[in-house]
């Protein structure tokens, strides 16, 4: 997927403008982030206590993640996994494509997996000629309507009941149903076709258990197992991150994703793969584990706390600008808060400017995390980064300066708002030059008072010392 977050303020305008895919996903992410608060027991001491612990214990792995990444490899391989390593996206994308050729590979059903979209998979099979079809319901709607995701759980999030009918209709030739089990009835006849014939199957990944050398699955729909048991073929990319220490850990988190993501205390499939099956299944399975900058990442300690995320999207349910836009407008991969984030730091400032100003800086994204990721103040930190790195426009960079230097001098200061102050007399803010100028296309702007607080400083010590005298 091209990056076209540079775009972003465009592709929102085209959102908004569009009107059904704000309210879907308004509605979308509000029944979301209710269940949310039901099922962490929001503002009780369990909840947070949960969450708390998660959060160390995503912080421990991060911590000692080199060895745990080498804990992992040996106990992953005792297990039967053929564990391989990949710096970039392209070269991710060449170890699955040499597996491919080794097994002969012609059809391949996959299921829900962010990395996978990050390094654009999908279009690299289809370029070998191999089929590759996406098992998830929402990624397989978009995937036939040639579209990418819009949020992090849940992919056609953007659409409402009635575009999904017809969508299905038209690319599935499904009858007009009205109820909605029904017509995921009608999609899981059409997709047990595509279980069945497939050589290879695809996944990412929730968590890999150290300890255990076990690759862990959690998903609603049942398509993550399928996919992971009926090819003779099994494939897992899984970023370097995902990695927890001990069961104990993984206990916790595989409490907290769900309750943040969906509001369910378990997702319906929490699996636990643990290598090949003596009774059947998969004949070879391979691990991918995939860095594609995450090195990067973790070696700035201003971003390290990035690697934690769960990819609940539990901060893209809150956040009052997804809310308004949805995932596309963020042009990439990731939307929402953890996007504006994550976005940055993997493809570059250079590419995704606008991001980090993406915000409001409520704070309800750090609030609602599950593992208390600090997403407001790295958001901060990125925007000093676009000004030192000069990322910024000429214009705001040019005017914050003039700014500071006006602020450094009193009598700048005072004379900068005497002259405003004339200016609003004379009219001027019927025409605002940017960058107050979009400021003020939806606000109106605050007059001054009569008299500045310094002047009125200057009066008031007058008047005492005349007093005085």
């Amino acid at each position: 997927m091209d990056v076209q977050s540079n775009n972003f303020i465009g592709l929102a305008e085209i959102a908004i403008e569009q009107g059904t895919i704000p309210q879907a996903v308004s509605q979308g992410t509000r029944m979301a982030n209710g269940r949310r608060m039901v099922a962490m027991s929001a503002g009780t001491e369990h909840g947070e206590a949960m969450r708390q612990q998660a959060a160390y214990a995503k912080r421990y792995a991060l911590q000692h993640l080199a060895d745990l990444l080498e804990e992992a490899e040996e106990r992953l391989t005792e297990n039967g996994f053929t564990v391989l390593w990949a710096e970039t996206a392209e070269e991710a994308r060449q170890h699955v494509l040499a597996i491919a050729q080794r097994h002969h590979i012609t059809r391949v059903a996959k299921s829900k997996s962010m990395v996978t979209e990050e390094i654009a998979l999908n279009d690299a099979l289809i370029e070998a000629q191999i089929e590759v079809v996406e098992t998830d319901l929402g990624e397989y709607l978009l995937q036939i309507n040639n579209e990418a995701p819009s949020h992090i759980v849940i992919p056609v999030i953007h659409k409402s009941k009635d575009e999904v009918r017809a969508l299905m209709q038209d690319k599935m030739g499904m009858p007009y149903i009205e109820d909605a089990s029904e017509m995921v009835a009608f999609a899981r006849q059409r997709m047990r076709k595509t279980f069945l014939e497939a050589e290879m199957g695809i996944t990412g990944g929730n968590f890999v258990i150290a300890e255990t050398g076990s690759l862990c699955l959690a998903t609603n729909e049942g398509n993550g197992r399928m996919v992971t048991t009926l090819p003779r073929v099994q494939v897992s990319l899984i970023g370097i991150e995902k990695i927890v220490a001990t069961v104990e850990d993984y206990a916790t988190l595989a409490q907290v994703l769900p309750r943040s993501g969906t509001g369910q205390n378990l997702t319906v499939y929490t699996n636990i793969l643990n290598g090949l099956s003596v009774d059947g299944g998969a004949e070879h399975q391979y691990l991918i584990f995939v860095d594609n900058g995450r090195s990067r990442i973790y070696a700035d300690s201003r971003y390290t706390e990035a690697l934690a995320c769960l990819r609940c999207g539990a901060c893209l349910n809150t956040c009052p600008v997804y809310r308004s836009t949805g995932g596309h407008a963020y042009g990439w991969v990731y939307g929402g808060p953890i996007g504006a984030v994550v976005s940055p730091l993997l493809k570059g400032l250079d590419q995704t400017t606008p991001l980090p100003n993406a915000s409001s800086l409520c704070g309800s994204c750090k609030q609602v995390c599950p593992v208390d990721i600090d997403i407001p103040r790295m958001l901060l930190d990125l925007r000093h980064d676009i000004i030192t790195q000069h990322h910024g426009e000429f214009l705001i960079s040019a005017s914050m300066k003039v700014w500071e230097q006006v602020n450094r001098s009193p009598q700048l200061f005072e004379l900068g708002g005497k002259m405003a102050q004339l200016g609003l007399q004379m009219g001027a803010d019927e025409w605002v030059p940017n960058p107050l100028g979009d400021w003020k296309a939806y606000r109106d702007f605050p007059g001054f008072a009569p008299q500045s607080f310094r002047a009125q400083w200057r009066k008031h010590h007058k008047e005492n010392k005349h007093e005085q005298q």
